[in-house]
């Protein structure tokens, strides 16, 4: 399953450097979740959707990050 999380990012103002940060990880984590290379950790799943400002099913495309 391809995740949103670049598009969510961009939407959200943070460079990588600024997502991995707040998501305690390095920035090649978050490239690496971007490019569907490899998918975040299901405990960073809630996180990663606070920090993007959208909910989890969001970050897999199920719904607007606006009805969250």
């Amino acid at each position: 399953k391809i995740l949103r999380i670049r598009e969510l990012r961009l939407a959200a103002g943070l460079t990588q450097v600024e997502l991995a940060t707040k998501l305690s990880v390095n920035q090649t984590a978050v490239s690496q979740w971007e490019r569907n290379a490899v998918l975040p950790s299901s405990e960073k799943l809630p996180d990663l959707a606070d920090a993007l400002h959208c909910t989890i099913d969001a970050l897999f495309g199920r719904e607007s990050k606006d009805t969250a």
